[in-house]
């Protein structure tokens, strides 16, 4: 499995010969030169989006179009996509599992945030944010899009047993280094935890530092643009 971090909040999983887009954010990401852009989503077989801010949706519809790969996410997107804009979705809800192909399935799981298109009459509610499960290769990865720290996250880590996770821990809008550093000492047992939605703004955390001295028997990786982080 290759974890690869596309700056911000996006990232690119490859596993089983397949190709998976998290939340991709190109067009405007400080953290993704446009000359790289091509490189980051080329191949990709399947986009997950957690929830409609620009900075996780913006590039989803035209991605879709350009790969020929659907788009999975909460149902009620999904399903104005699919009739509005053209492309293949799988809609689904927090509790479903979806197979994506490659014996790779997905699990949507919550998230505390919040989930809005913006319009030029304002913020217009678009579904509901979430999280997700990957179970691939015999494990599980958390993804957990953006998020506080959340009762929740006790049975997401006795349930699903998650190995690897990806958090988002930058701060201001979601959990910060510490806070993310604490939830996963008291809720899960992962192996190892890759920061996300971080170093973008100057408001947002830039170092991982504290997250990985907070979880002392963790392998806290710092992921790096578009250089892989095979596990």
């Amino acid at each position: 499995m290759k974890i690869i971090w596309l700056g911000h909040g996006s990232f690119r999983i490859e596993t089983a010969g397949k190709t998976i887009l998290i939340d991709p954010w190109l067009t405007g990401n400080p953290s993704l030169p446009e000359d790289r852009h091509d490189e980051a989503v080329a191949g990709a077989s399947t986009i997950l989006m957690t929830h409609a801010h620009f900075d996780h949706s913006a590039d989803a519809v035209a991605l879709s179009k350009k790969l020929g790969a659907p788009v999975v996410g909460q149902y009620d997107v999904m399903s104005w996509w699919g009739e509005t804009q053209g492309i293949e979705t799988v809609g689904m809800n927090k509790g479903g599992t979806v197979d994506i192909g490659g014996g790779i399935r997905v699990s949507m799981v919550n998230a505390c945030h919040s989930s809005t298109f913006g319009s030029p009459e304002g913020p217009k509610a678009a579904g509901s944010e979430c999280g997700f499960m990957l179970h691939l290769e015999g494990r599980t990865v958390y993804f957990s899009g953006d998020t506080d720290i959340m009762a929740d996250m006790a049975w997401f880590g006795e349930y699903y047993k998650p190995e690897i996770g990806i958090l988002s821990a930058g701060g201001q809008f979601t959990m910060d280094m510490k806070a993310a550093a604490w939830a996963a000492k008291k809720y899960f047992n992962f192996k190892t935890v890759i920061p996300g939605h971080y170093k973008t703004f100057p408001i947002l955390e830039q170092s991982a530092q504290v997250l990985a001295d907070g979880l002392p028997d963790v392998t806290v990786v710092e992921p790096k643009l578009l250089e892989a982080i095979e596990l």
